[in-house]
Parts: C-alpha cells; structure tokens; sequence
C-alpha cells in the first residue's frame, strides 16, 4: 500500500464509532432524536465500513478483532440504557441487555483469572441478538426523530429482543460450563 496509514484504517474507524457514543447519548439525553439517530446511523455505516476493509484488503488484526465487537457493545448498552432512563424503551430490557453483556464479559474473565482461557466466537443466535437489538435502537431513535408512533413496534420488538438475548445468553452460559467443567 502506499500509505501506511491505511492498514490501519479499520482500527480507526472503531475508535471512532467509541467515541461517537458519548455523542449519541448526549443527543438522548438533550432530547435531540435526529442528532441521535443521524449519529446511531453514521456508528452502524462506520460498522460495515470497517468490516468490508478488514476483510476486502486483508487488515484483519487481533486490536481489530476486540476493538470492534467492543464498539458495537458499548453503542449498543450505551443507547439501550439510555432510552430506558428517558423512558423510551422498557427499563427490563436494557437490564436484560446488559445482563447477558456482563454475564459473557463476566464469564471470559473468571475462565482467563482461573487460567482455562476460552475463545469467545460469535454464534448465530449472537449475531441475530445484536442484529434485532440494532434495528430496536434504530426504530425508536427514527421514531423518535420523526414523531412516529412506534408504540407498537417497540412491544414486539422488544419481545423479540428479549427472547433472543435470553436464548444467546443460555447458549454461552452452556459453553462456559461445559469449558470450565471437570
């Protein structure tokens, strides 16, 4: 490559989507929904933007590996938890949310401190959690942002959420105790 910069590059754009956190939740907070949606938007294009240069020009790197997943779960908790507190969405969720996030976090670290280290590879069920908690925090962000009434799909989406989170949570509970078991 001509510029150095550029293996680089993916990394960068995951410390940008951390940092746009505290702006989004700031816009929450203030009451500014198309500010906050613009920029849930913006972190969710810089997500696949980071991606597709990782995989299209070989930059895949083991900051990158962790930097990203950890982006998309501090954006993620950071809006869940902030909705609830405004009320947007149901307070039980975002605690269900951060519970199973603590719960995996949790989990890694007391394998790691008890020297039987565990990789942690997304499962399917993982990666349709977090597929239906974006579009969850999208829907209410632009609802929010538009003035439309998304009562309606902030209950079932939520159920959805729920059961996925509950189901992905069980699935890495079972392989943790199967890794730490005899």
């Amino acid at each position: 490559m001509c510029f150095p910069f550029f293996r680089f590059l993916p990394n960068f754009i995951s410390i940008g989507r951390l940092l746009l956190t505290p702006v989004a939740i700031d816009m929450i907070l203030a009451g500014k929904w198309l500010s906050a949606f613009l920029v849930f938007v913006i972190a969710g294009a810089s997500d696949a933007l980071d991606g597709w240069l990782a995989k299209t020009f070989y930059l895949r790197s083991e900051l990158g590996a962790m930097l990203d997943p950890l982006a998309d779960k501090v954006l993620l908790v950071s809006v869940y938890v902030t909705t609830a507190a405004v009320g947007v969405i149901p307070a039980w969720l975002a605690i269900l949310v951060v519970s199973r996030d603590v719960m995996i976090v949790g989990g890694v670290v007391i394998a790691w401190l008890l020297g039987r280290p565990m990789k942690v590879k997304p499962l399917y069920v993982s990666k349709a959690t977090t597929a239906s908690q974006l579009v969850l925090a999208a829907g209410v962000l632009g609802g929010e942002a538009f003035g439309l009434n998304v009562a309606v799909f902030v209950q079932i989406f939520a159920l959805i959420v729920a059961a996925l989170t509950v189901a992905s949570a069980s699935v890495y509970l079972w392989r943790w105790v199967e890794h730490m078991g005899p």
